[in-house]
């Protein structure tokens, strides 16, 4: 199951030891901001400490905008802030009612993000607020609700379950996050490779039903590759990865690439023999996908799965 912490100034850097930290979680969602006027005094050493031990990052601010203009300068705030550290995800925090029509000053901050040039865009939203404020989160990519000892009352893609987590690395508490709708953790961490090569590369080759051989130590980048999951399909880390090929954004690989593997050997051939998990508490079936590397689609037709939201505790899934 994936970790995904969000963290502010209130995890000051001198009380975390990022090394450790950084092998506990697989993404990290960092404020800038509380409104315009106040710019969260940690978010670009957090950016860059996780980004080099190749955590992917994203990016939240909390909305406080009075008015649509208002809206529209907290998300061009926002936007400058943050836009050096190119996060996976951009996300609007709304928890306060700072205007009369938070739907319409939501949107209008989700759209001037949009336009200013973030690519995905999700709205985490209070619980407890969620059907007063009606906001249209069908704009949105990606819907992240709290709500601490039971799960939210309303579908939503991260939940945010507790405020109190522990975590190797950080001896205070952590807000720590989890997956519960049908988007894998690669839909959030970015990095999918799915531009087409440059006008000098040639396409990529498509892919063999063995792992490519990659001679002199290189893999080419496919279509939907990601950098962890080269990682693991290798043998080795995102961060040695990042460091041997000078890859300055983990999230950022492009088809056609030629990524080093420092000398390690290719995966076996997959074997036919079927691999079966036990669900455990808190598994989906998106997680399970991206642990395993197989799909949602084989793991629902492999198993006869109905609705892949709904699995259960102890049941036995085949899951490649």
């Amino acid at each position: 199951m994936a970790t995904i912490i969000d963290i502010s100034h209130h995890q000051a850097p001198s009380a975390i030891n990022y090394d450790k930290l950084a092998k506990q979680v697989d993404l990290v969602i960092i404020r800038t901001q509380y409104g315009s006027n106040l710019i969260d005094r940690h978010y670009k050493t957090h950016h860059r400490e996780f980004q080099k031990r190749g955590v992917p990052t994203a990016a939240y601010a909390w909305l406080r905008g009075v008015s649509v203009n208002d809206m529209e300068k907290e998300a061009t705030d926002f936007y400058n802030r943050t836009k050096e550290f190119n996060p996976c995800f951009w996300f609007l925090d709304v928890e306060e009612k700072s205007m009369s029509d938070m739907r319409k000053g939501t949107s209008a901050f989700l759209k001037k993000l949009r336009a200013l040039g973030a690519k995905r865009v999700g709205i985490y939203v209070g619980h407890h607020l969620y059907k007063s404020f009606n906001l249209n989160l069908a704009e949105a990519d990606a819907v992240w609700i709290p709500r601490y000892g039971a799960k939210p009352s309303y579908p939503c893609d991260l939940h945010q379950y507790t405020d109190c987590g522990k975590l190797d690395g950080y001896s205070g508490h952590l807000d720590i996050n989890r997956l519960t709708g049908s988007k894998p953790l690669s839909y959030f961490i970015g990095g999918m490779a799915t531009a087409p090569p440059a006008a000098n590369q040639k396409p990529a080759a498509k892919p063999a039903s063995k792992p490519a051989a990659n001679t002199g130590g290189t893999y080419t980048v496919k279509a939907g590759d990601t950098l962890s999951g080269i990682a693991a399909r290798y043998k080795t880390t995102v961060a040695e990865l990042a460091r041997i090929n000078g890859i300055k954004n983990p999230n950022l690989i492009r088809v056609g690439q030629k990524i080093k593997l420092s000398g390690s050997a290719p995966a076996k051939a997959p074997t036919t023999k079927a691999v079966y998990h036990t669900v455990k508490h808190g598994d989906t079936v998106s997680g399970l996908a991206v642990k395993y590397g197989s799909t949602q689609a084989q793991i629902k037709a492999w198993n006869n799965i109905k609705d892949i939201n709904k699995i259960y505790v102890g049941q036995k899934l085949r899951v490649k």
